[in-house]
């Protein structure tokens, strides 16, 4: 009895598959047309668009980074040790600045590199966009940090760079941290900030892409195009 089950089940599964793919590759719209490959691709780019144009501008402004829970860059490991120890010594507002200025150059980043992320989404081709659009709530976007964080992430660097002396983070940092070197019985420190602040950047635009992703998918009302609105309806 218990193998009959099983097998019922495997047939079940593979039935649903056969039924999931056809769908896929028929994928009908109104009027008796058919949207092509291309078609939900143009669609996919234009959700991530969107996520640019409407989330990720927000980390640009003052605070956007700061004061967003979502994406707000906090202390790395060996940088906690620093923050406690200024503490300790007296130095508290001296170490919130340095979280700060942190932020503030990953918000002026960001607002100098968005052609770049604008132009990565238009060079993805989506040869796999109906599985893409099929997918979670986020699998375009993780698609588009599979295939652009790399070159993202050198592209950013020299911009994470730029601000940090733009908004003063790089002598903050520098006096912050020659502080706490000269307190007795601690170990010296000497991270590479630009690396880590670019990291936690480029983390936070594909959250933000992510949420405006998954408010498309997920609210008919946030498709704001005739486009948008054919593509996500698949997936309903």
């Amino acid at each position: 009895m218990y193998k009959k089950i099983l097998i019922f089940v495997a047939i079940f599964s593979l039935t649903a598959c056969v039924e999931l793919q056809d769908v896929v590759n028929s994928l009908p719209q109104g009027g008796g047309s058919i949207l092509s490959n291309t078609d939900i691709a143009a669609g996919l780019r234009q959700a991530l668009d969107l996520g640019i144009d409407k989330q990720v501008t927000k980390l640009t402004q003052k605070d956007g980074f700061f004061r967003n829970e979502l994406v707000k860059i906090v202390l790395p490991e060996e940088l906690q040790k620093v923050d406690k120890g200024l503490r300790k010594i007296g130095l508290g507002s001296l170490a919130d600045e340095g979280l700060k200025v942190l932020n503030r150059a990953a918000e002026d980043a960001v607002k100098e590199a968005t052609p770049i992320f604008v132009n990565a989404v238009k060079d993805i081709t989506f040869d796999d966009a109906k599985s893409i659009l099929l997918g979670n709530d986020k699998a375009a976007t993780d698609y588009l940090t599979t295939k652009t964080q790399t070159e993202l992430y050198s592209k950013f660097q020299p911009v994470i760079n730029n601000s940090f002396t733009k908004v003063g983070a790089d002598k903050i940092w520098r006096n912050l941290i020659n502080k706490y070197n000269a307190i007795p019985f601690t170990n010296s420190v000497n991270p590479d900030l630009t690396d880590y602040v670019t990291g936690e950047a480029l983390k936070g635009v594909y959250t933000m892409i992510a949420l405006e992703e998954k408010e498309i998918r997920t609210k008919a009302s946030s498709r704001g195009t005739d486009l948008l609105k054919k593509v996500f309806a698949l997936q309903d």
